[in-house]
């Protein structure tokens, strides 16, 4: 019996290995293999598909008033997302087809994964910067130049408005916002002109750089518009943030803030730090654009070099005496990270991505793009992005692969990037400052100044629009 078995196993080995070698020497040899027949069922009008619809209603719903029932918006998030994933998927094991609900689920997950990685090194590097003291001693500088509050409104909007350009929006609204809140205090009214100000800037900043905004960041990795092409925006974007900065100058006051006595010493390897950052942005932009990687790819390389850079620090930090001097924790910078809203883009790209599975935002896909104006249509999103999170939004229309020509999608990523600042809530600047805010700057005050806002709107698009005269 043995010596039988020992007669089928090497031809057996054999095989595999002339079949080994076929495969290696002549890739382009088809073998015959079995197909198993792949179905995706239409669940729109199933009991899954409005399931689906309803907690995603209600996850959005809690998450939204995270103000009032102070619940951390990821939680409702990931949960819907998980509850909705999972009647999908037992629906698809039922019919025998499981595997093609999982890797839709893969499929979605890698997506947020490069999402996740990119914004985390980001935040890492901010967060190291802000334990160096780098941030205090910015807001140090402008306090002891004496600059009038009206001269603090435009340099603090400039800053956000540059910053924002490569680090995400939330960071630049609370770096500025802090700032605003140094500089302005007893002077409530300076600090809400300021703050909005701020939103307005850090808004139109991100949305002409792949680098600081979501829904930026979402169009760039999909390879639907290269780097250079957003600085198609840039003359939209700065209309967008002088209209309304413009109107609401002479609201500001004239006065000047008291200078301040306070002195800030940048600590050990601040300076390096800066430029690592630097250098790893550069990475991510050029292995984009030269070896089409992925920007999470470039980003990594850059959390590796601050890793480094931390183990030299703290190996040679014996030959340092003061305290100030000693090495930063590079995992604390990591744990310090705003880890409600990157797992809320989790629960957001995961529950869209399964509203999208079902096949409802193929169906709205048809109507915005198919039976409407498609202009209009992107018009029409990015004004609904004063209430919902233009990343969620930019997800959404990603999955509905409209065939939209290139300068549609630069109009959808202006309007989408922008929208986010007519409302208090549309966009996550805002929403960070009214948490950092106790005085001053409200929602109520922000919707007052809303026309101001809306006139920058439709003058960004107008402007866009002359910029490429016949393409719309």
């Amino acid at each position: 019996m043995i010596i039988g078995m020992q007669k089928f196993i090497r031809p057996t080995y054999m095989r595999c290995f002339y079949v080994f070698v076929l495969a290696v020497l002549f890739p382009s040899i088809s073998f015959a293999v079995e197909v198993i027949p792949v179905t995706r069922f239409d669940l729109k009008h199933q009991f899954v598909g409005y399931l689906a619809v309803f907690i995603t209603v209600i996850a959005y719903i809690i998450a939204m008033t995270e103000d009032v029932h102070l619940m951390k918006k990821s939680k409702p998030m990931i949960l819907g997302s998980a509850l909705v994933w999972f009647w999908i998927c037992i629906y698809y094991a039922l019919h025998g087809q499981a595997k093609v609900a999982s890797l839709a689920f893969e499929s979605n997950l890698l997506a947020y994964v490069e999402l996740l990685l990119f914004i985390l090194v980001s935040m890492t590097y901010l967060n190291t910067l802000n334990e160096r003291g780098v941030f205090d001693a910015l807001r140090i500088y402008l306090l002891n130049k004496q600059f009038s509050y009206r001269q603090l409104f435009w340099i603090t909007g400039a800053l956000a408005f540059v910053l924002s350009t490569i680090i995400n929006g939330l960071t630049v609204g609370l770096l500025l916002g802090s700032i605003v809140l140094a500089v302005g205090k007893n002077k409530p009214k300076f600090v809400a002109f300021a703050c909005l100000n701020v939103v307005i800037a850090a808004n139109a900043g991100g949305t002409m750089s792949p680098l600081g905004g979501i829904s930026t960041l979402f169009v760039w990795q999909k390879n639907i518009l290269h780097f250079t092409e957003f600085f198609s925006l840039t003359i939209p974007c700065i209309i967008n943030f002088l209209v309304p900065a413009s109107i609401m100058h002479f609201s500001v006051p004239r006065e000047t803030p008291a200078i301040s006595q306070q002195t800030i010493q940048l600590k050990r390897g601040s300076k390096r730090i800066i430029f690592l950052f630097v250098v790893t942005l550069g990475t991510t932009v050029s292995s984009n654009v030269l070896l089409e990687l992925p920007p999470a790819a470039g980003m990594m390389t850059g959390l590796g070099l601050l890793q480094f850079f931390n183990f030299y620090l703290t190996a040679t930090e014996k030959s340092y005496c003061n305290d100030s001097q000693k090495s930063f924790d590079i995992f604390t910078s990591i744990a310090d990270v705003d880890w409600d809203t990157l797992l809320f883009f989790y629960g957001a790209m995961m529950i869209i991505g399964a509203v999208g599975f079902v096949g409802y935002l193929d169906a709205i896909a048809l109507y915005l793009f198919g039976e409407i104006n498609v202009t209009l249509a992107n018009i029409m999103i990015g004004l609904s992005s004063a209430f919902i999170d233009n990343g969620t939004l930019m997800f959404a229309v990603l999955n509905m692969h409209p065939d939209i020509a290139k300068v549609e999608w630069l109009l959808l990523t202006l309007t989408l990037g922008v929208g986010g600042s007519l409302l208090a809530i549309g966009s996550a600047p805002a929403v960070g400052l009214l948490g950092l805010i106790t005085e001053g700057y409200t929602f109520g005050f922000h919707l007052r100044w809303m026309p101001a806002v809306l006139l920058g709107f439709f003058l960004s698009i107008g402007s866009l629009f002359l910029i490429n005269p016949g393409s719309f």
